[in-house]
């Protein structure tokens, strides 16, 4: 096991982490930016460590400063969190080549999931169910021929950076005549954003539902499944609510697809946690979209249901521990848990709105599990993502999971900047969540209406 573990992030999941490290009684080091200094995480932390000033480029996205602090502290292990440098392939190999073991799956993983077509051509590969698309498309090729790729497809078609997540740089073609500019636009995003143009189309489904697969692996060849997540209401791309298990999903075929996905990733190595993620369409048909090599922003709804801490079940797997020494034999669903991100910005158009927390009174109460990095008097600053909070609800059935959430949603006191609080109970309320007709386009669905 670890002996002293670098929380290489910041916010609600450096606060996660550190606790697990807590519990498991190992140390940790705790490393912050200028504008982070006064976080309340840090106090978990059996040490901390100035990173550099706030931009991300100056402090969390500074490899050479985190390898630095890395030596100093003496850690024998890094946890990157998510987002940040949780999915680079370099940074993983040059904390490994320090000799440091680094909790995340292996760089090759990170590097293979993390291109986008070559995930895509591995996964088909191996069997794993998936929509039409395309392979990067490449600089020298005519307006004629994309627009063949395209129609091969059939519009509509969605134009996606390679090498990038986050919902960053997507762009839909509704028809042939916004294929070049979707294309232009998108590639323009793409370097900015990534630091590379390289782009690739994909089927674009109407309303689909965006259902992703919790997976767990060792280093000695064992891999299972924790069910699945639905993470269907996003704006631009994004999750705003996620819960588990879907709701409205027959178990028996969601649960053999399940088995399948944990079958074609065991047989290909894979060795720690990891989430395939998938759209459903209308016809209730599952295509690959992609696998996100790293702990999950909506990791808690899957511990609620399983029972599974998920953040020590990666840290014990990364030490070197075996599957069957980590979970119980049987993992069974206990209830239904939902959770929704609490941002700081504004509910009207989802801009970020950053300022001083004048008011920050969390909900408690049974079944309610708040994760935040954030305290009364603290500044959510413009250098980050504007997330303030995940609120979790766990209750015996999907509907007193969204009245928990309601309630407690309700009870959460913010003030000093906007928050999307009102957007979120609107979405809770609406007939169509509450009877778990969920897709994609549920909130412009939902807001446009409201205009």
């Amino acid at each position: 096991m670890f002996n002293k573990v670098l929380v290489a992030n910041r916010g609600a999941v450096a606060a996660r982490v550190l606790r697990a490290l807590q519990e498991m009684g190992i140390a940790s080091v705790a490393v912050y930016s200028e504008a982070d200094q006064n976080a309340p995480y840090l106090e978990l932390a059996s040490e901390t460590l100035l990173l550099g000033p706030a931009p991300v480029r100056d402090s969390y996205l500074n490899q050479e400063r985190l390898l630095e602090l890395i030596e100093k502290s003496g850690a024998d292990g890094v946890h990157p969190g998510y987002g940040f440098l949780s999915e680079n392939a370099a940074f993983a190999q040059k904390v490994i080549d320090q000799g440091v073991g680094f909790i995340g799956p292996s760089p090759r993983w990170i590097d293979a999931m993390g291109h986008k077509t070559r995930a895509r051509a591995l996964a088909a590969e191996h069997g794993m169910p998936m929509a039409k698309g395309s392979s990067v498309l490449g600089a020298d090729l005519l307006p004629e021929q994309l627009q063949a790729m395209a129609h091969d497809i059939g519009f509509p078609v969605l134009v996606k950076p390679a090498g990038g997540g986050g919902g960053i740089g997507m762009l839909p073609a509704l028809e042939a005549g916004e294929l070049m500019g979707a294309i232009e636009r998108s590639r323009s995003l793409a370097s900015r954003g990534f630091g590379s143009q390289e782009v690739y189309l994909e089927k674009l489904f109407v309303r689909p539902r965006h259902v992703e697969f919790q997976l767990l692996g060792d280093q000695h060849g064992h891999l299972r499944h924790l069910y699945e997540r639905d993470c269907s209401t996003q704006r631009r791309n994004q999750k705003v609510i996620e819960e588990a298990c879907a709701p409205g999903l027959e178990r028996g075929p969601v649960n053999a697809l399940a088995e399948k996905i944990a079958t074609i990733m065991r047989g290909l190595g894979y060795d720690n946690i990891g989430t395939v993620e998938m759209l459903m369409d209308e016809q209730g048909a599952f295509h690959f979209l992609e696998m996100n090599t790293r702990l999950q922003v909506e990791h808690g709804v899957t511990e609620a249901i399983t029972g599974v801490d998920l953040v020590q079940a990666q840290i014990r797997c990364a030490a070197g521990l075996r599957l069957t020494d980590i979970l119980p034999q049987t993992i069974d669903i206990q209830g239904h848990a939902i959770q929704a991100r609490v941002y700081a910005e504004d509910p009207k158009n989802f801009y970020p709105s950053p300022g001083t927390l004048t008011a920050f009174q969390i909900p408690v109460g049974t079944g309610i599990r708040v994760e935040t990095g954030y305290r009364q008097g603290q500044v959510v600053t413009p250098y980050y993502d504007p997330m303030m909070a995940k609120v979790i609800v766990k209750a015996a059935n999907r509907p007193a999971a969204i009245q928990g959430l309601i309630e407690a949603l309700e009870r959460f006191d913010i003030q000093g900047l906007k928050h999307n609080i009102p957007a979120l109970l609107t979405i809770l309320r609406s007939e169509a969540f509450q009877s778990g007709r969920v897709h994609t386009g549920l909130m412009p669905e939902l807001f446009t209406k409201k205009k």
